[in-house]
């Protein structure tokens, strides 16, 4: 400890902060200075890591919330040599490592993707509970704690609730939380929103709660003392910043603490940029160097941290040789790897996709012992109860089952996935009905720009979930997930994996690519309703339904069919019972395709697209969900028939014949289509 240095640290940070916005003409430097202090502290004499080794799974992780202080984050890594002086000159320009919101970057401190405010320290509960299964699979050595940093605004959005209540019902005390209350937000002050006791909330919850001066650098310290020594419960370290501190008038006089330093460079406000970098000992002409004091401090700092990290690593290897056997399976789940897995798993007959799910689940439950599966309140509906009939659900205390009852949270359940999948050595899997997707899309878009694994599954598909009515079926939702297929990540892949099942097999196989896909989220959109199986047109059923890996296959294949039907999920059961009626009172020769994903459909090359579905005849596509799902697929000569309409409360059979979704209906459009089709050919 050094007071000077200490200081002179707090306030490189600021300037490098200010100097970031100012060069690049946007972004946020108000409440980096805010948070400097914290921030050195934390990392200086807390913040346990291997500077030679970023990716060494058993560090003590930081989850960003407030995605705006990027700069906060860039320039403490940078004082600790993880990035260098051009890349915080280049602050969010094109090319550069350090963009406007922190993108996840393990390499370089970066744990997690943020900006949508409330996610980041979401997805920090969810690594903490990742560490907290990991450990009771083997052994307290795995100690590493996780540490969030979040604003008034992540405190005010609603995803807080659920990331607050799980954490202190679950005693997280390896979950460590920085509040940054600085009563400032970007358009207004706090009081003028809000009048809550945060405090007296998080205690509500379970949590630990203290609340210091952030500026007061023995507070701080202790504050993180005590938050790493509590055993029971999450902290919330209340820090009570200065918006702009730091900052400075043309004429020396102090401007701190005002809305105006929220969201854009110091200079367009009443603050003065070079007077400012002058009164935090930076040098005017060159902003973007780290203060000599500072810079040896840090380099003592960073031979620290390395001998920390090598004395852990010690014991570590100590633990792998009296335990050879979960060593190896310690590191056999952090491979990514899949243990040796059948998916030709025995179904009922004539089931719903939700109840072959279930199967596939207490499947995966007995073999695959990193999973953890999490139901938003609807185990038993979602079907996800197969897997939870074979583990239990995580407890205070008890992290040995892998099922998280998330309770009626689904943006929440969501965003925990995703600190799963980036904490590493767990496959995490949620699960609700497919219309409440709407409450998930905010997580599910930083699954695909995080490029995580995440596995989602989505019950009651359609308008068939009957008597509920329009509030609880699916018929825009599908179109939504689809987009994502056609959306591309950073590495030029589908950002998504969209699958819906047209049967038992295919949901066998569904769930053998959702597996498989490792660097993308896949969702699995299952039925309530039974469906009747496709029959197999050779030997095996399963071994046909295994083309589904190409995204679309040919489930009923004649040579030079009429007509040729196209859809997915339960609409596929639809087709072929209009097959039978169009060949046996019409004399048509009829093919149909099930795809279950366009997306992976559309990355298989053309000759095999065109020998599933062939340009040159009449293209009949069927959806219990907006014509657009299926439009891509048939052309512009085609026809879609699907629904373009809210839903109706009545009996799913009810639903079926009013719409227009039964055998003897859609082979009356079918043949309606052809009328057209043959003139216009």
């Amino acid at each position: 400890m050094n007071k000077q240095n200490d200081q002179q640290a707090a306030d490189n940070i600021r300037a490098l902060a200010v100097a970031m916005v100012e060069k690049a003409k946007s972004g946020h430097p108000g409440g980096p200075m805010g948070g400097a202090d914290f921030m050195h502290i934390l990392y200086s004499e807390f913040f346990n890591y291997d500077p030679t080794d970023m990716e060494w799974p058993f560090r003590d992780r930081f989850f960003m919330d407030a995605g705006h202080l990027s700069t906060l984050m860039y320039a403490q890594y940078y004082l600790l040599g993880n990035y260098a002086k051009d890349d915080v000159a280049n602050f969010r320009q094109w090319g550069s490592i350090t963009p406007g919101h922190p993108e996840v970057d393990v390499k370089r401190g970066i744990e997690n993707t943020s900006g949508p405010l409330g996610q980041g320290h979401t997805m920090g509960v969810g690594a903490a509970i990742g560490a907290k299964f990991l450990q009771a699979k083997f052994g307290d050595w795995m100690n590493h704690k996780v540490y969030g940093f979040i604003s008034d605004g992540g405190i005010q959005e609603e995803v807080s609730q659920g990331a607050g209540r799980i954490a202190g019902h679950l005693g997280l005390s390896n979950f460590i939380m920085f509040f940054d209350s600085n009563d400032i937000q970007l358009s207004t002050s706090t009081d003028e929103v809000t009048t809550e006791d945060t405090a007296m909330k998080y205690e509500s919850w379970g949590w630990k709660v203290v609340t210091i001066d952030g500026h007061n650098h023995d507070e701080i310290r202790k504050a993180l003392k005590d938050a790493n020594a509590e055993t029971e419960k999450p902290t919330l370290i209340i820090g009570k910043t200065i918006m702009g501190k730091g900052c400075v008038t043309a004429d020396g006089g102090m401007f701190e603490g005002y809305c105006e330093l929220h969201g854009q460079p110091i200079g367009a406000t009443g603050a003065d940029y070079e007077k400012t970098l002058e009164n935090l000992g930076a040098d005017v002409n060159n902003p973007f160097e780290i203060y000599p004091e500072v810079a040896d401090f840090y380099k003592n700092i960073i031979a620290e941290k390395t001998a920390k990290a090598a004395e852990k690593k010690a014991e570590i290897n100590t633990w792998r040789e009296a335990n050879p056997v979960l060593a190896e399976k310690l590191d056999f789940f952090f491979s990514g790897e899949l243990p040796e897995l059948d998916f030709n798993i025995p179904q009922k007959e004539g089931l719903a996709t939700r109840a072959a799910s279930s199967a596939v689940l207490g499947y995966l439950a007995e073999n695959v012992e990193n999973m953890i599966v999490s139901s938003a309140d609807l185990s038993n509906s979602d079907k996800t109860d197969g897997f939870l009939k074979k583990t239990h659900a995580m407890k205070k205390g008890d992290f040995s089952g892998a099922f998280l009852q998330a309770g009626v949270a689904e943006l929440t359940m969501a965003c925990i996935a995703n600190g799963l999948a980036l904490h590493g050595g767990i496959i995490p899997v949620v699960a609700t009905f497919f219309v409440f997707s709407d409450y998930m899309k905010p997580a599910i878009r930083l699954s695909g720009i995080q490029e995580l694994g995440v596995k989602y599954v989505w019950t009651h598909d359609a308008f068939r979930v009957g008597e509920d009515g329009p509030t609880h079926q699916p018929i825009e939702q599908e179109a939504q997930i689809r987009l994502l297929e056609k959306l591309k990540n950073h590495s030029g892949n589908p950002s998504f994996l969209a699958l819906r099942p047209a049967d038992s097999a295919e949901t066998n196989v569904a769930w053998k690519m959702a597996l498989e896909n490792k660097n993308t989220p896949t969702g699995l959109i299952l039925s309530r309703q039974g469906i009747k199986d496709v029959a197999p047109q050779g030997a095996s059923r399963y071994q046909e339904a295994l083309a589904a890996e190409k995204g679309g296959y040919l489930v009923k294949e004649v040579e030079n069919p009429d007509v040729v039907l196209i859809a997915n999920g339960s609409e596929v059961a639809t087709l072929i019972a209009a097959a039978e009626i169009l060949e046996a009172e019409k004399g048509l020769k009829v093919n149909i395709a099930s795809v279950i994903s366009e997306g992976v459909f559309r990355l298989q090359s053309k000759a095999y697209q065109n020998s599933v579905i062939p340009q040159d005849k009449p293209l009949f596509g069927l959806t219990a969900g907006l014509p657009v799902n299926l439009e891509g697929l048939v052309g512009a000569n085609g026809k879609v028939f699907g629904v373009d309409h809210f839903g109706y409360s009545a009996p799913a059979g009810v639903l079926d014949e009013k719409f227009g979704f039964t055998g003897e209906k859609v082979s009356n459009e079918v043949l309606e289509y052809l009328k057209t089709a043959y003139k216009t050919a």
